[in-house]
């Protein structure tokens, strides 16, 4: 078996932007594959095109060994443009192989561990009285960890205004009613997006009672682990990092030094199905679970639900389409086989390779148009973090 063609499928799918990957081979054999970084798919595809020549006559089968070769054999090794390209590249070999030998893609990760893949519910609001009517609705439907992230700039607005200390200070509030409201029992996180400082993190979490926040997530930016570690000594509060991760190396700091509880692994930016499994062991040594991100589409979905399903430490699926919200990325046009949400989990399919098919006709007759991430600015026209 050899391949024959690496092809890239950019696409706009509900006012967002997706890159996927068809990996072919001389037997008709083929596998899907997906890009993690939204809004700089071209960045991706010229990588791709780098990668093309190195990937084309090789054994598909021989995972391993080409994750390497393409990580390896550059100067400037790793990067998020660069590892996005091969966890493209690597997961699609990876739905090619399983659907060669007629398995699932978990099989080829040891089997799978768990029947089914819980999710947790991405909850946007604007007010708390919207915080809780959806999270009420939310329980009610039978989802029992809750994800808040505050709508805090105008959704297909190239530019709007954020103001850290005015947001901590309401959303505190907001939150502490929250859990009056609902109990103790649903697990609640809240997602920052490194929006904050360390001074801001340490006073929002501050002004709410204990037990208030289960975890946050990405609170600062992650460039300096060193930072992290000191905030990790100021809060109480269990973190969730790792979705900007590209590497288990880049993870590794937050692991040993114990700075994260929880694994924001993606898995379609970190280097593919091959370096999520090595993050999932590192992270399983120092008794951190997964908590896999996934905003993008079904191949990303379909390919975290493999690695969750052969790991022993993972906890919830990040899930955008709950009874509140239906954001479209899923589009069954596109998207004529996926993993089907049944309530809040996945079950782990039996279907060959990774489970999943795409509609290649489709995005080449829709085109694509990239589209810019939005920018935040404070109240006095500086730049701050989306």
């Amino acid at each position: 078996m050899k391949i024959t063609a690496v092809k890239v499928f950019p696409v706009n799918i509900a006012g967002r932007s997706q890159l996927n990957i068809k990996i072919e081979t001389n037997t008709g054999v083929y596998g899907w594959g997906a890009s993690g970084i939204t809004g700089r798919e071209l960045a991706v595809i010229g990588t791709i095109d780098h990668y093309r020549p190195l990937l084309v006559g090789k054994d598909p089968r021989q995972i391993g060994a080409i994750w390497q070769d393409l990580y390896r054999g550059q100067y400037f090794e790793g990067g998020r443009v660069l590892t996005a390209a091969i966890s493209a590249i690597d997961i699609a070999l990876y739905d090619l192989k399983g659907k060669a030998l007629g398995v699932p893609v978990y099989e080829l990760l040891g089997g799978k561990q768990r029947d089914f893949i819980e999710c947790f519910a991405s909850l946007k609001f604007s007010s708390k009285e919207e915080l809780i009517d959806r999270a009420k609705i939310l329980i009610k439907a039978g989802w029992r960890m809750l994800r808040l992230a505050p709508a805090e700039y105008v959704e297909g607005k190239y530019s709007s205004v954020f103001e850290p200390r005015e947001s901590i200070t309401k959303i505190a509030e907001w939150i502490t009613a929250l859990r009056k409201e609902v109990g103790s029992a649903p697990t609640i996180g809240i997602d920052y997006h490194h929006r904050l400082s360390v001074p801001e993190t340490v006073s929002f979490i501050q002004r709410m009672p204990v037990g208030t926040l289960d975890f946050i997530e990405e609170p600062i930016r992650d460039e300096s682990p060193e930072v992290y570690q000191e905030l990790r000594k100021m809060v109480d509060v269990p973190f969730a990092i790792g979705e900007e991760f590209t590497s288990k190396w880049q993870f590794l700091p937050y692991i040993e030094k114990n700075i994260t509880q929880f694994a924001r692994i993606d898995v379609c930016n970190v280097g593919g199905i091959t370096e999520s499994m090595k993050v999932a062991s590192m992270a399983e040594a120092h008794y951190i679970d997964l908590l896999p991100h996934n905003p993008l589409g079904p191949i990303c979905t379909a390919a975290t639900i493999h690695v969750a399903a052969a790991c022993p430490n993972f906890t919830w699926l990040e899930e955008l389409h709950t009874p509140i919200d239906n954001p479209g990325l899923d589009d069954m046009n596109y998207y004529p086989l996926q993993p089907q949400l049944e309530g809040s989990r996945y079950k782990v399919s039996d279907t060959p390779g990774l489970g999943i098919e795409f509609n290649e006709e489709l995005a080449i007759r829709e085109g694509f148009t990239p589209i810019e991430t939005p920018r935040l600015k404070r109240k006095d026209g500086s730049f701050t973090n989306w």
